[in-house]
């Protein structure tokens, strides 16, 4: 989508064609912990047979 090196429009004209902001250009997502993951997947398996305690009885 962004080519670094484009001879004719730097990094800043692309996202602003593209109309995201530069930073988002540069961002490297973090994993999760392991910890954090397995606790996501717990409650995504456990959400879909309880819908109707919601999101604060499920936090």
């Amino acid at each position: 989508m962004i080519e670094p090196d484009h001879p004719d429009l730097w990094i800043g004209q692309q996202c602003k064609l593209l109309s995201i902001a530069r930073w988002s250009f540069y961002y490297m997502p973090k994993g999760g912990s392991e910890q954090n993951l397995g606790l996501m997947r717990r409650i995504d398996e456990q959400f879909p047979g309880t819908p109707f305690f919601g999101v604060r009885q499920m936090t």
